[in-house]
């Protein structure tokens, strides 16, 4: 066989073994202790029993559970953003802006209201909150803190659910779901709880006018 097919199908293979075997284990459980990972969760009752899609992300954060909660509270395409790369997600047709305030306009949220992550598609529906503590969102998507100390919070990021759309093709399924969904969410969601981490550890900026400009900006994007 030629050296022209044999050298890049070992490439192939060696790239692929590290993948599945270094780096996915890592990333499905990026910065989550074991007890995390094995601790029931806010929406783990709502997932399916054997999710075949399943991430535990979790983050330090140097400032108080309360000085956290509103960038969470705050998240969504028509509110302030996911504090994540704006220009991969508007690469797609997001029109997704990153807010650097807390903005009062944006600190209601309840069960049954709804998120969304892009403009023409279906958003995600409220399931739960405890106000402080947790959000989950549907398919299931958990956003869940817990105070360390008086100005440290562990901050946990929980997806669980099923191939959705379901592709009726184990093969299609596993490119789909497990080459591209898997790693992309991954980058976005890592980028996301930096991007939370760091705002909140910031001088928690709610500048009225700041704000105001902000929403002025996302308006003339619609």
């Amino acid at each position: 066989m030629s050296p022209l097919i044999i050298v890049p199908a070992v490439a192939i293979t060696l790239v692929a073994f590290v993948y599945w075997f270094l780096v996915r284990p890592w990333h499905l459980r990026w910065g989550a202790t074991e007890d995390e990972l094995q601790q029931l969760l806010p929406g783990d009752e709502m997932a399916p029993p054997h999710p075949k899609l399943a991430a535990t992300h979790a983050i330090i954060i140097n400032a108080p559970a309360a000085d956290v909660w509103p960038w969470l509270v705050q998240m969504g395409q028509t509110r302030g953003g996911f504090y994540s790369y704006t220009w991969l997600e508007n690469l797609v047709g997001c029109h997704m802006r990153n807010a650097n305030w807390i903005m009062p306009e944006w600190q209601s949220l309840k069960v049954g209201d709804r998120v969304w992550l892009h403009p023409k598609a279906l958003p995600l529906k409220v399931l739960a909150i405890e106000p402080g503590r947790a959000i989950v969102l549907e398919k299931i998507w958990a956003f869940i803190l817990r105070p360390i100390d008086e100005q440290t919070t562990r901050l946990i990021v929980r997806g669980r659910g099923d191939y959705n759309p379901d592709l009726k093709n184990a093969f299609l399924n596993f490119l789909a779901w497990r080459v591209v969904f898997e790693p992309a969410h991954f980058i976005m969601e890592r980028k996301m709880m930096l991007g939370i981490k760091q705002r909140a550890e910031g001088d928690g900026r709610t500048a009225r006018g700041a704000g105001e400009n902000q929403l002025g900006q996302r308006a003339a994007l619609h």
